[in-house]
C-alpha cells in the first residue's frame, strides 16, 4: 500500500490542470491507463471555445451553450464555464501554448457548429494535443507531482463513508492500493462502449463505472453525442474529421454531389451536432448512396494548411482533402452523462470528484456546444483542485435532478419479455460494442432497447473481473447497461438522444436530469 496527500486517475486536460492546482498544497500522485499522454484530450482537433473575441461575451457563449443544449443545460454551470473560461484560456497563452495567430499577434479564431460568432481557439487541427503538450511540460517540473502509467483503478475504495482512495493493478499485474484524503477522477469519455467511435482505445468509461460501483450517483447517461463527421471509408479507422471544417465553410454533399442540409435545419451544415448526425444518416437512407465533405471549393493551399493532421491522415489513405470529396459517418464521440457533481468537482460521496468528460454537473444538457469540452476540463479541472485543497464533503442534490431508485431500475429488466440473443457467459467486449451501435445509437426504439437492456443485465450479472481483462470488461459493460437503461427510460427525444417512438421533445415530463445510484 502508498500513499499521498491528493490521487488523480486520469492524464487529460482535468487531470493536469487540477494537478498544477494541488501541487503547491501536499504531494499528488496521477495514475494514467496506458502512456501519460494518452487520452481523449490529444484527439482534440477543433479547439477550445473561450469569449476573448472583441465581439463576443460570456453572455453569448453561454446563451449558445444553452441553445445547444437542448432545454437541459445547468445554469449555473453554464455560467462557470463562460465567465472563467477568458480567464484560464489566457492563462495557457501565457504558459507558452502556440495557438494559431492573425498577422497581427492576435489569436486566431475559429467557428464552429452552433456558435454564433468566431470564437474557437485553435492550434492548426491539433488543439487538445498542444494543450496537452503544455500542461505536461508544468506538471512534469513540479516536483510535489508523481506519474505513474499503465495502472488500471479497478475500486473507489470507501471507508466509513468517505473515500479513502483507490485499488489498482500495476504494469506488471500486481494488484495495489493506494490511499488519499481526496481522490479526483479525470478518466474522460465512454466512446468505446459503441462499435464505431472517434475515441482512443482508452476511453471504455472506467470513472463512470468506477463511482457507480462505489455508491456516486450518476446522471444523464443516455445523452451521447455522435460526432457527424468521422471517416466512413470501409477498411480505413474512423478518423475524427473535425467540424471546424465546415467552420471553414466544407459543405456535406450527397452522392449527387448536392450540398442537403438545408432540407433538414436552416443552419444548414452548421446546425447542432446531434441534428447534422441524424441527417447525414437519413440522407444516406433516402438516397441509398454515401455522404461526403467537399472542401473543393475553397482554397486549397489554405485548406492544406489550417489541417494539416488531418490532410496528413487523408493523404496517406490516398484521399485529398482540398480535392477529393471526404466520405464521412456519424460515429460516438462525447458523453453527456456521467458522475454527477456540483460546480467544484464534488461527487455525492465526501472525498471522491470528477472533472472533464466522466463527470456531469449539466453543463452540456442534453448535446454538448462544440468545443466546449477543452474549456470545461481546464476550468473544471482548476475548480476541483480548490475544492480538493478543502475539508471533504459531499455534493448536494441539485434541485432539478430526480433520484431514480437503481430497485427500479432492476425490476424493469425483470420484467421484460425479450430474450437474450446469447449466453451472458459468451458476451465479448465487441458483441457490447456492436449491440450499443445497433440498439442505443443515433435512433433508438423501446424494442431495440429492451433486447440491449436485457443483455447487458445478463451480462453484468455474469462478468468475473478477477483478472485486468475481467475489470476492463465488467466496466464496459457496466456503462453500456447505464446508458441502455437512460436510454430506454427517457420517453422523449432531446438533443442526443433521439426514440423514434417518441420524436418530439416533451418538457412537460421530461425537462429533469435523471439520477442514478447503485441500488445494494
Amino acid at each position: 500500500m502508498r500513499s499521498t496527500d491528493f490521487l488523480i486517475v486520469g492524464g487529460g486536460i482535468a487531470g493536469l490542470r487540477a494537478a498544477i492546482g494541488l501541487a503547491a498544497a501536499g504531494r499528488v500522485l496521477i495514475l494514467t491507463k496506458a502512456d501519460p499522454a494518452e487520452s481523449n484530450t490529444g484527439y482534440a482537433q477543433g479547439g477550445i471555445a473561450a469569449a476573448i473575441g472583441a465581439d463576443d461575451s460570456p453572455a453569448l457563449h453561454g446563451a449558445d451553450t444553452m441553445r445547444a443544449g437542448d432545454g437541459l443545460c445547468d445554469e449555473a454551470s453554464v455560467r462557470v464555464l463562460v465567465e472563467e473560461g477568458p480567464h484560464d484560456v489566457r492563462e495557457l497563452l501565457d504558459w507558452g501554448t502556440r495557438f494559431d495567430r492573425e498577422a497581427d499577434g492576435r489569436p486566431a479564431l475559429g467557428r464552429e457548429a452552433a456558435h454564433t460568432v468566431r470564437r474557437v481557439l485553435h492550434a492548426g487541427d491539433a488543439t487538445g494535443r498542444e494543450i496537452g503538450r503544455v500542461l505536461w511540460e508544468r506538471v512534469r517540473a513540479l516536483p510535489a507531482v508523481e506519474i505513474v502509467d499503465h495502472a488500471l483503478v479497478t475500486e473507489v475504495l470507501v471507508e466509513e463513508g468517505r473515500v479513502s482512495g483507490v485499488a489498482c493493478f500495476d504494469a506488471h499485474g500486481a494488484r495495489q492500493e493506494v490511499r488519499a484524503q481526496s481522490t479526483l477522477l479525470a478518466t474522460g469519455g465512454a466512446g468505446q462502449v459503441f462499435r464505431e467511435t472517434t475515441n482512443p482505445t482508452v476511453a471504455t468509461g472506467d470513472g463512470i463505472a468506477l463511482a457507480f460501483r462505489a455508491g456516486a450517483r450518476v446522471a444523464d447517461l443516455e445523452f451521447v453525442q455522435f460526432h457527424p463527421t468521422a471517416l466512413n471509408r470501409a477498411g480505413s479507422p474512423r478518423f475524427l474529421i473535425s467540424e471546424a471544417l465546415r467552420g471553414e465553410g466544407a459543405r456535406l454533399v450527397n452522392a449527387a454531389g448536392e450540398p442537403f442540409m438545408t432540407r433538414y435545419h436552416p443552419d444548414g451544415d452548421l446546425a447542432p451536432r446531434d441534428i447534422v448526425a441524424r441527417s447525414i444518416a437519413r440522407e444516406a437512407e433516402r438516397t441509398g448512396g454515401p455522404v461526403a465533405l467537399t472542401l473543393a471549393h475553397l482554397d486549397a493551399a489554405y485548406v492544406r494548411r489550417r489541417f494539416p493532421t488531418i490532410d496528413e491522415m487523408c493523404r496517406r489513405l490516398g484521399l485529398d482533402l482540398a480535392r477529393d470529396p471526404i466520405p464521412v459517418g456519424p460515429a460516438a464521440h462525447y458523453i453527456m452523462g456521467g458522475v454527477d457533481t456540483d460546480e467544484w468537482g464534488r461527487t455525492s460521496l465526501p472525498g471522491l470528484y470528477a472533472a472533464g468528460e466522466v463527470a456531469c454537473t449539466g453543463l452540456h444538457g442534453a448535446n454538448r456546444l462544440a468545443s466546449n469540452s477543452l474549456l470545461e476540463g481546464l476550468v473544471f479541472g482548476a475548480r476541483a483542485a480548490a475544492a480538493m485543497r478543502q475539508q471533504p464533503r459531499a455534493a448536494a442534490l441539485k434541485a432539478d435532478r430526480v433520484m431514480v431508485n437503481g430497485s427500479w431500475l432492476m425490476a424493469m429488466a425483470n420484467r421484460s419479455t425479450m430474450t437474450v440473443s446469447h449466453p451472458p457467459s459468451a458476451m465479448t467486449s465487441e458483441d457490447v460494442r456492436d449491440l450499443m451501435w445497433r440498439n442505443v445509437g443515433l435512433f433508438r426504439t423501446r424494442e431495440g432497447l429492451e433486447v440491449s437492456v436485457a443483455a447487458l443485465d445478463a451480462a453484468y450479472a455474469a462478468a468475473a473481473p478477477p483478472t485486468a481483462d475481467g475489470w476492463r470488461h465488467r466496466n464496459l459493460v457496466t456503462v453500456a447497461r447505464l446508458i441502455a437503461h437512460a436510454a430506454l427510460r427517457r420517453e422523449e427525444s432531446r438533443g442526443g438522444h433521439f426514440r423514434a417512438d417518441f420524436p418530439k421533445r416533451d418538457d412537460l415530463h421530461w425537462k429533469v436530469h435523471l439520477v442514478d445510484v447503485r441500488a445494494d
